[in-house]
């Protein structure tokens, strides 16, 4: 068998190779270039980064209006039916079809940040519905009073459970959500 490249011939033959001292040099040389090429593809090979998945950001309703309201029930999926009733009227008084808000149950969602609802939902207006509902690290927002957070209006407003008792409550809400 003749074999041209000498480097080769360890993969071959199985047993030890001996070489002639005129041929040790050749084969050492080809032996380093070829670990130079496998040691450079190493290096350009892309490297698997462990990257947390984005969570999806779970809501009721279709999103096509622009508002995004946040609240907080941890034993609901979203809201409570009487505390959702109470949103859709206040909607449809703004004109604004309430199955086209998205309503986010921040109990489900409690490690999130705005940038993350931001990105996801892409709110215009956001209410916010007590202090439990809002996300993790923002920013603090003006309580009850309209604030910007980006290119967001904010409403950081009363929780239902505060205003369904209180008419005081109610009517600094529904003063505040008129200009939302």
């Amino acid at each position: 068998m003749n074999i041209d490249n000498t480097a080769a011939l360890h993969f071959i033959m199985q047993d030890d190779i001996f070489l002639l001292n005129t041929e040790k040099d050749l084969y050492n040389k080809k032996v380093a270039v070829a670990e130079a090429v496998i040691t450079e593809a190493e290096e350009k090979a892309p490297v698997a980064v462990d990257t947390p998945a984005l969570e999806t950001i779970k809501y009721k309703g279709s999103n096509t209006s622009g508002y995004v309201v946040l609240v907080h029930y941890p034993e609901l999926e979203f809201i409570h039916d009487a505390h959702l009733t109470a949103l859709e009227n206040t909607f449809k008084r703004k004109g604004i079809e309430p199955d086209k808000v998205a309503i986010v149950n921040m109990a489900a969602h409690d490690e999130i940040g705005f940038e993350l609802i931001n990105a996801q939902l892409q709110p215009r207006k956001l209410l916010i519905m007590g202090n439990h509902a809002l996300p993790a690290a923002t920013v603090p927002v003006k309580f009850n009073q309209l604030d910007q957070l980006h290119s967001c209006t904010v409403l950081h407003t009363f929780s239902f459970d505060e205003m369904m008792d209180s008419n005081e409550n109610k009517k600094l809400f529904w003063e505040q959500m008129k200009l939302l």
